[in-house]
């Protein structure tokens, strides 16, 4: 045996034990369906457990499928976001025309009409977060609701307190119950997802949520307009009724426009 053949044979007899050892300590990869793991490390004499520990298990037996949206529901979801965005933007217009004529007559309105102002002008800056997140495009009517909301908010203000009151209380009747069905019809999505198996996403929860905490501040809206003298205002039934008729209708044109 030559000099270098020699050499190598020292040198793999040296190297085969850290080699053993190595393998040991540290899982092989394989690249079929069976799996080498790492025993688990124990101060224990007693023998190792021979069940599989739970890290062990192929997580895909447990966990639920997640299947993306159809068509269908992301229409739903694009035109309800686009149509809160729109009604967000006309109500903070609204009050921000009201206020004025409002104080300068009642001062003691102020701190509500401020923090009614405050929570739309949250909800706002909720769902342009949201077009922006999911890239939704606005309602091609932002400059037509934006004249619309404030010839609005200014001409019931002028009107009087009680005419004021009769807008909040209408535009936020009909918000407050498009807000109610959004969270319905997400609600049976979850459900038929549940019992199909899948996994509900978490941003589907959070919308759920944050649909449900901004209805619920729009009815207090509407309850301070109605203690506010609403349904004291002159010619009620007929303003209450248009308000409410151009709310639907501007509605249905933003979710399609």
């Amino acid at each position: 045996m030559n000099t270098a053949n020699v050499l190598r044979s020292v040198y793999k007899r040296a190297l085969r034990p850290t080699l053993l050892i190595s393998d040991f300590l540290v899982p092989r990869l394989t690249h079929g369906p069976h799996r080498v793991h790492q025993a688990p490390i124990t101060t224990s004499s007693a023998p190792p457990s021979t069940e599989p520990s739970p890290a062990s298990l192929d997580s895909s037996s447990t966990a639920k499928r997640r299947r993306p949206l159809s068509k269908e529901q992301q229409n739903f979801l694009d035109s309800a976001l686009r149509v809160n965005q729109a009604g967000e933007l006309a109500a903070t217009l609204i009050y921000t025309a009201q206020t004025p004529p409002i104080v300068s007559s009642r001062p003691h309105l102020r701190p509500l009409m401020q923090h009614m102002y405050d929570q739309e002008a949250g909800h706002f800056s909720t769902f342009n977060a949201l077009l922006a997140r999911h890239r939704i495009r606005p309602t091609a009517m932002y400059p037509v609701w934006t004249m619309a909301a404030t010839a609005l908010g200014w001409g019931t203000a002028v009107l009087g307190r009680e005419a004021a009151m009769v807008c909040t209380e209408a535009v936020e009747t009909e918000i407050g119950g498009h807000y109610n069905g959004q969270v319905r019809v997400l609600l049976q999505w979850m459900r038929e997802m549940e019992e199909r198996g899948e996994e509900v996403g978490e941003e589907v929860r959070e919308l759920v949520g944050t649909l449900k905490r901004i209805r619920d501040e729009e009815l207090e809206h509407l309850d301070e307009a109605v203690r506010e003298g609403a349904k004291q205002a002159e010619g009620y039934p007929i303003l209450n009724k248009v308000i409410r008729g151009g709310c639907r209708g501007a509605i249905w044109i933003s979710e399609r426009i």
